[in-house]
Protein backbone atom coordinates (compact mmCIF):
# COMPACT_ATOMS: atom_id res chain seq x y z
CA UNK A 1 0.00 0.00 0.00
CA UNK A 2 1.27 3.36 -0.19
CA UNK A 3 0.20 5.92 2.65
CA UNK A 4 0.07 9.49 3.17
CA UNK A 5 1.41 11.10 6.50
CA UNK A 6 0.45 14.64 7.00
CA UNK A 7 2.69 15.95 9.47
CA UNK A 8 5.49 13.29 8.31
CA UNK A 9 8.27 14.47 10.79
CA UNK A 10 5.88 14.02 14.13
CA UNK A 11 7.45 11.47 16.74
CA UNK A 12 4.77 9.59 15.97
CA UNK A 13 4.71 10.02 12.47
CA UNK A 14 8.27 8.68 11.87
CA UNK A 15 7.11 5.33 13.70
CA UNK A 16 4.57 5.27 11.29
CA UNK A 17 7.03 5.11 8.37
CA UNK A 18 9.30 3.05 9.74
CA UNK A 19 6.67 0.39 11.16
CA UNK A 20 5.49 0.62 7.08
CA UNK A 21 8.89 0.61 5.62
CA UNK A 22 9.67 -2.62 7.46
CA UNK A 23 6.50 -4.13 6.65
CA UNK A 24 7.57 -3.25 2.82
CA UNK A 25 4.61 -0.33 1.99
CA UNK A 26 5.26 3.13 1.06
CA UNK A 27 4.75 6.33 3.59
CA UNK A 28 4.49 9.31 1.98
CA UNK A 29 5.67 11.83 4.17
CA UNK A 30 3.89 15.25 3.62
CA UNK A 31 6.56 17.66 5.72
CA UNK A 32 6.76 21.80 5.73
CA UNK A 33 10.80 22.40 6.26
CA UNK A 34 12.58 20.74 3.33
CA UNK A 35 15.58 20.05 6.22
CA UNK A 36 13.55 17.30 7.82
CA UNK A 37 13.73 14.93 4.94
CA UNK A 38 16.76 13.46 5.97
CA UNK A 39 15.18 12.41 8.75
CA UNK A 40 12.39 11.12 6.77
CA UNK A 41 14.54 9.08 4.25
CA UNK A 42 16.59 7.40 7.25
CA UNK A 43 13.18 5.99 8.31
CA UNK A 44 12.39 4.56 5.42
CA UNK A 45 9.39 7.23 4.49
CA UNK A 46 9.14 9.05 1.14
CA UNK A 47 9.31 12.90 1.90
CA UNK A 48 7.04 15.47 0.10
CA UNK A 49 7.20 19.11 0.82
CA UNK A 50 3.82 20.86 1.76
CA UNK A 51 2.72 23.65 3.75
CA UNK A 52 -1.19 22.43 5.18
CA UNK A 53 -1.51 26.10 6.22
CA UNK A 54 -0.84 27.66 3.03
CA UNK A 55 -1.74 24.85 0.25
CA UNK A 56 -5.67 24.62 -0.70
CA UNK A 57 -7.36 20.69 -0.86
CA UNK A 58 -7.07 20.95 -4.83
CA UNK A 59 -3.18 21.47 -5.19
CA UNK A 60 -2.55 19.05 -1.78
CA UNK A 61 -5.00 16.16 -4.18
CA UNK A 62 -2.41 16.23 -6.90
CA UNK A 63 -0.30 15.41 -4.62
CA UNK A 64 -2.45 12.09 -2.67
CA UNK A 65 -2.42 10.78 -6.85
CA UNK A 66 -1.84 7.20 -6.11
CA UNK A 67 -2.24 7.03 -2.50
CA UNK A 68 -4.13 4.19 -0.84
CA UNK A 69 -4.43 5.76 2.55
CA UNK A 70 -4.37 8.93 4.64
CA UNK A 71 -3.06 9.58 7.85
CA UNK A 72 -2.96 12.92 9.64
CA UNK A 73 -0.28 13.27 12.61
CA UNK A 74 -0.03 16.62 12.06
CA UNK A 75 0.06 19.40 15.72
CA UNK A 76 0.98 22.56 16.00
CA UNK A 77 2.91 21.43 18.66
CA UNK A 78 4.11 22.36 22.27
CA UNK A 79 4.40 26.60 22.62
CA UNK A 80 2.56 27.11 19.53
CA UNK A 81 -0.36 30.07 19.68
CA UNK A 82 -4.17 29.13 20.30
CA UNK A 83 -4.65 30.26 16.39
CA UNK A 84 -2.01 27.92 15.02
CA UNK A 85 -3.86 24.86 17.20
CA UNK A 86 -7.04 25.88 14.92
CA UNK A 87 -5.16 26.41 12.05
CA UNK A 88 -3.18 23.27 11.90
CA UNK A 89 -4.84 21.00 14.54
CA UNK A 90 -8.42 21.80 13.13
CA UNK A 91 -8.16 23.11 9.74
CA UNK A 92 -5.10 21.03 8.41
CA UNK A 93 -6.96 17.51 9.35
CA UNK A 94 -10.27 19.39 7.56
CA UNK A 95 -7.50 20.08 4.49
CA UNK A 96 -6.53 16.64 4.68
CA UNK A 97 -10.06 15.03 4.40
CA UNK A 98 -11.42 17.87 1.61
CA UNK A 99 -8.10 16.78 -0.37
CA UNK A 100 -8.50 12.94 0.53
CA UNK A 101 -11.93 12.84 -1.57
CA UNK A 102 -11.14 15.12 -4.00
CA UNK A 103 -8.25 12.38 -5.00
CA UNK A 104 -10.72 9.28 -4.40
CA UNK A 105 -8.81 8.36 -1.42
CA UNK A 106 -11.56 6.61 1.39
CA UNK A 107 -9.38 5.45 4.48
CA UNK A 108 -8.47 7.88 6.18
CA UNK A 109 -6.77 7.81 10.12
CA UNK A 110 -6.63 10.69 12.54
CA UNK A 111 -4.61 11.10 15.19
CA UNK A 112 -6.61 13.40 18.26
CA UNK A 113 -6.49 13.72 21.96
CA UNK A 114 -8.27 12.06 24.98
CA UNK A 115 -10.52 14.47 26.32
CA UNK A 116 -11.09 15.86 23.02
CA UNK A 117 -14.66 17.05 23.17
CA UNK A 118 -14.20 17.97 27.21
CA UNK A 119 -13.41 21.76 25.90
CA UNK A 120 -14.42 24.43 27.87
CA UNK A 121 -16.13 26.57 24.94
CA UNK A 122 -15.73 29.68 27.09
CA UNK A 123 -11.87 29.78 27.68
CA UNK A 124 -8.89 30.74 25.87
CA UNK A 125 -6.59 28.68 27.26
CA UNK A 126 -4.00 27.00 24.60
CA UNK A 127 -4.62 23.54 26.17
CA UNK A 128 -8.21 23.93 26.16
CA UNK A 129 -8.52 25.49 22.50
CA UNK A 130 -6.21 22.55 21.58
CA UNK A 131 -8.84 20.38 22.57
CA UNK A 132 -11.64 21.81 20.88
CA UNK A 133 -9.48 22.08 17.51
CA UNK A 134 -9.07 18.36 17.80
CA UNK A 135 -13.31 17.99 18.59
CA UNK A 136 -14.14 20.52 15.86
CA UNK A 137 -11.99 18.50 13.72
CA UNK A 138 -12.93 14.74 14.48
CA UNK A 139 -16.76 15.97 14.45
CA UNK A 140 -16.29 17.17 10.66
CA UNK A 141 -14.80 13.93 9.90
CA UNK A 142 -17.28 11.82 11.57
CA UNK A 143 -20.14 13.12 9.31
CA UNK A 144 -18.01 12.61 5.62
CA UNK A 145 -18.58 9.40 3.79
CA UNK A 146 -15.16 8.28 4.52
CA UNK A 147 -13.71 4.76 5.83
CA UNK A 148 -12.52 6.79 8.95
CA UNK A 149 -10.57 5.78 12.03
CA UNK A 150 -10.13 8.26 14.70
CA UNK A 151 -7.48 7.64 17.71
CA UNK A 152 -7.60 9.54 20.95
CA UNK A 153 -4.36 8.32 22.70
CA UNK A 154 -3.36 9.23 26.15
CA UNK A 155 -0.54 10.85 27.51
CA UNK A 156 2.42 9.90 24.86
CA UNK A 157 5.77 8.34 26.42
CA UNK A 158 8.71 7.48 24.75
CA UNK A 159 8.76 3.83 26.29
CA UNK A 160 9.34 0.91 23.75
CA UNK A 161 6.75 -0.51 22.30
CA UNK A 162 4.17 -2.92 24.27
CA UNK A 163 2.64 -4.28 21.60
CA UNK A 164 -0.64 -4.26 23.74
CA UNK A 165 -3.44 -1.72 24.83
CA UNK A 166 -6.54 -0.61 25.75
CA UNK A 167 -9.10 0.96 23.33
CA UNK A 168 -12.77 1.81 24.48
CA UNK A 169 -14.91 4.86 24.00
CA UNK A 170 -13.65 6.26 27.52
CA UNK A 171 -10.87 4.51 28.84
CA UNK A 172 -9.97 6.71 31.62
CA UNK A 173 -6.52 8.55 32.21
CA UNK A 174 -3.43 6.41 30.96
CA UNK A 175 -0.13 6.47 29.06
CA UNK A 176 1.02 5.30 25.66
CA UNK A 177 4.42 4.88 23.73
CA UNK A 178 4.31 6.83 20.51
CA UNK A 179 5.27 3.35 19.07
CA UNK A 180 2.24 1.85 19.61
CA UNK A 181 -0.31 4.76 18.76
CA UNK A 182 1.80 4.19 15.38
CA UNK A 183 1.33 0.35 15.40
CA UNK A 184 -2.61 1.33 16.28
CA UNK A 185 -2.45 3.50 12.94
CA UNK A 186 -0.27 0.79 10.85
CA UNK A 187 -2.85 -1.65 11.70
CA UNK A 188 -5.84 -0.12 11.23
CA UNK A 189 -4.79 0.68 7.65
CA UNK A 190 -3.27 -2.50 6.24
CA UNK A 191 -5.92 -4.60 8.41
CA UNK A 192 -8.65 -2.80 6.98
CA UNK A 193 -10.32 -2.85 10.40
CA UNK A 194 -12.28 0.04 12.75
CA UNK A 195 -13.36 1.37 10.15
CA UNK A 196 -16.09 4.78 11.36
CA UNK A 197 -14.59 4.03 15.18
CA UNK A 198 -13.72 6.92 17.58
CA UNK A 199 -11.63 5.78 20.35
CA UNK A 200 -9.30 6.31 23.32
CA UNK A 201 -6.17 4.19 23.21
CA UNK A 202 -3.84 3.91 26.29
CA UNK A 203 -1.30 0.86 27.42
CA UNK A 204 -3.34 -2.32 27.98
CA UNK A 205 -3.08 -6.40 28.05
CA UNK A 206 -4.79 -6.61 25.01
CA UNK A 207 -2.58 -7.24 21.39
CA UNK A 208 -2.89 -4.90 19.00
CA UNK A 209 -4.71 -6.57 16.40
CA UNK A 210 -7.42 -8.05 18.59
CA UNK A 211 -8.22 -4.22 20.18
CA UNK A 212 -8.58 -3.05 17.01
CA UNK A 213 -11.13 -5.93 15.42
CA UNK A 214 -13.00 -5.87 18.93
CA UNK A 215 -13.86 -1.73 18.63
CA UNK A 216 -17.67 -1.23 18.41
CA UNK A 217 -18.75 1.58 15.93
Amino acid sequence: MRIAIAGGHGAIALHIERQLSTAGHEAIAIIRNPEHASDILAAGGIPVVVDLEKVDARTLAIDLQGVDAAVFAAGAGPGSSAERKFTVDRDAAILLADAAESAGIRRLVLISSMGADSFDPTSDDVFQVYLRAKSEADANIRQRDLDYTIIRPGGLTDDPATGEVELAESTGRGTIPRADVAALVVAAVLDGIAINAQFEAISGDTPIPDALAAVRY
